[in-house]
């Protein structure tokens, strides 16, 4: 293996791009279904979204893709058109599978513990390729680099304010040692993001 800086390696291809969007939202449809089975949620928006499938009658793919619409608008005048029409296409793609995905197999049992590592290693790499192809999970994400563009707030602050926010109401929903296990997975997916997503050390080949 070379190890290349970005610098030097090409742009991905339209055909790429597909693959890796697919691929990602595929593993971040895997990510919810797991946690579901383990009965724990996450952060962000997708966090937000277990919450409120959770204790309504509105599925967590539903929920999601309303949640995110609002936030297309800012995304197309920070980020550009391609950038918003490849997060739309993933934040669509994965609120269909999650609806799909369980009638192809069902986990009887899961504990929360393994849900929290598997999620957090699924979730991670899902959102890995989805940002290696020029996509998010919209949201909360969008909102950040806005105002850290435009405010000087640090994107990451504000995303750790979302975060608080999402398992202080959780705390006041379930039990608390499902909130302490999600938490966990939370810390192991944003391991995986810290420890690969670096500009500076692409694998290329």
């Amino acid at each position: 293996m070379t190890l290349l800086r970005p610098s030097t390696a090409t742009a991905h291809s339209p055909f790429e791009d597909l693959l890796g969007l697919i691929s990602g939202a595929v593993l971040m449809a895997l990510t919810v279904h797991l946690m579901r089975a383990g009965g724990l949620i996450t952060g962000q928006i997708a966090g937000l979204s277990l919450v409120l499938s959770y204790v309504s009658a509105w599925s967590f793919g539903a929920v999601f893709f309303v949640l995110n619409l609002p936030f297309y608008w800012l995304a197309v005048r920070r980020m550009g058109w391609t950038f918003t029409l490849k997060t739309f296409f993933a934040v669509a793609l994965l609120s269909g599978l999650t609806g799909q995905l369980p009638l192809g197999f069902q986990i009887s049992w899961l504990h929360p513990g393994l849900a929290a590592l598997l999620t957090g290693i699924t979730g991670g790499t899902g959102l890995l390729i989805l940002f290696r192809h020029g996509a998010t999970l919209g949201g909360v994400g969008i909102v950040a680099v806005w105002l850290q563009d435009t405010r000087g707030i640090k994107a990451g602050h504000v995303q750790l304010a979302f975060d608080a926010v999402v398992f202080a109401l959780a705390f006041t929903l379930f039990p608390w040692k499902m909130v302490a296990w999600s938490l966990l997975g939370a810390v192991i997916l944003n391991i995986v993001i810290l420890v690969n997503h670096r500009r500076d050390r692409y694998i290329a080949r």
